[in-house]
């Protein structure tokens, strides 16, 4: 049988958002094909919360820019979208 196509990535750039990102999470584990944490230095339980949905986080220093972390973010995803 074909495995079905990876279609929707969501790729994530967090940093100490322990209390939001379980809800953030939550409302796209039934859509995506695939879940991309990317903590860029979180002092808090982000990275083992992040584990709970996915076992794609990654770490990455942040460094006053948000496009640095968000290309990055982009050499994780597999999917088409």
């Amino acid at each position: 049988m074909k495995k079905n196509k990876c279609l929707l990535s969501v790729a994530m750039i967090v940093k100490d958002e322990e209390h939001n990102i379980r809800r953030a999470l939550e409302s796209v584990k039934d859509v995506a094909d695939e879940i991309i944490v990317v903590d860029t230095g979180s002092k808090d339980r982000t990275p083992e919360i992040a584990r709970e949905y996915t076992d794609k986080v990654f770490f990455h220093p942040w460094k006053n820019d948000f496009s640095e972390a968000r290309n990055y973010s982009l050499k994780f995803p597999t999917c088409e979208w």
